[in-house]
């Protein structure tokens, strides 16, 4: 396998290569292309790393890489690699319009802290029974809110094919199914059986096609998810502990009790991490570092 600055290398040469072409014809501007060149390179190593070349992707690939990067990177700079990436692929001719604007989550991972087990259930106990459902598959299983609207039996729709650990799951009984998350990416989950049957005896008699915040999903299940989850979860947060630093607390609540279950169970530090980093679907275990905090 190459080593990581191999691929860099390789990234620095397709950005430079894109950017001489781009300098002067679309964009005069000196510290544009300097800047440019920077998101670009950061995003062809990525591409690198994973066998690709800048010059054979498409929105599909670019859209996932933008929404991995928003866990790691505030707006300003998330709009900075989305215009540099955009500004390359209609220049390869890959697009014709612009990409999408997605949103940065850094700031919300940093501001936001664990929720006790106890507190999760204070929180449901003051919910409506689909949202408090969803609090607690939240809680199990270190889902983000849009991905409460994706889940499904693995039986039904495979996981993606992505390297994991043996210590996947390790300690944990329960029934797979799998969530779609950044980047249109399909993981394993696993829910504890009494969740997933409360969660089977709301199945909606057939898919459901829903919209949250501009996105077109398909839902199976009657619980809370995506952004009424989410204001649901804030609010009887306040309401039972006097504040709230959002749902996305249980995914913090998630990545320190696993960390904790593999630690005791006798994994290292780092494979607990990367145990981690797959079970919550960014595979990186530096920003699973980030949820420890």
């Amino acid at each position: 396998m190459a080593k990581f600055s191999s691929f860099e290398k390789q990234g620095a040469k397709q950005a430079a290569s894109i950017m001489k072409a781009l300098q002067g014809n679309r964009i005069q501007s000196v510290g544009t292309v300097r800047n440019y060149e920077q998101a670009l390179s950061k995003f062809a190593t990525y591409l690198a790393s994973q066998g690709l070349h800048i010059k054979d992707i498409g929105e599909k690939e670019a859209i996932s890489y933008l929404e991995q990067r928003a866990e790691e990177v505030g707006q300003k700079t998330l709009d900075l690699d989305r215009q540099a990436i955009q500004a390359a692929l209609m220049h390869t001719g890959a697009i014709e319009e612009r990409l999408a604007v997605i949103k940065s989550e850094h700031q919300q991972i940093l501001e936001a802290r664990a929720y006790t087990s106890q507190q999760v259930s204070m929180i449901a106990d003051r919910q409506t029974e689909k949202h408090a459902l969803a609090t607690e598959i939240a809680h199990a299983a270190g889902l983000r809110a849009h991905e409460l609207i994706t889940l499904a039996p693995a039986s039904e729709r495979p996981a993606d094919e992505r390297p994991a650990l043996e210590s996947k799951f390790e300690g944990r009984d329960g029934v797979l199914y799998t969530v779609e998350g950044k980047g249109g990416l399909v993981r394993e989950v696993m829910l504890p059986k009494d969740l997933a049957d409360r969660l089977e005896a709301r199945r909606f008699d057939e898919p459901r096609q829903i919209t949250d915040r501009g996105v077109h999903y398909e839902q199976r299940y009657d619980i809370g998810a995506g952004k009424q989850f989410t204001d649901s979860f804030s609010k009887a947060s306040d309401r039972a502990l006097d504040w709230s630093t959002g749902a996305h607390g249980l995914r913090h609540s998630y990545a320190q009790e696993r960390m904790n279950e593999l630690q005791s169970a006798g994994y290292d530090r780092e494979t607990a991490l990367e145990t981690v980093s797959q079970e919550m679907g960014h595979f990186r275990p530096d920003i699973t570092e980030v949820y420890l905090r």
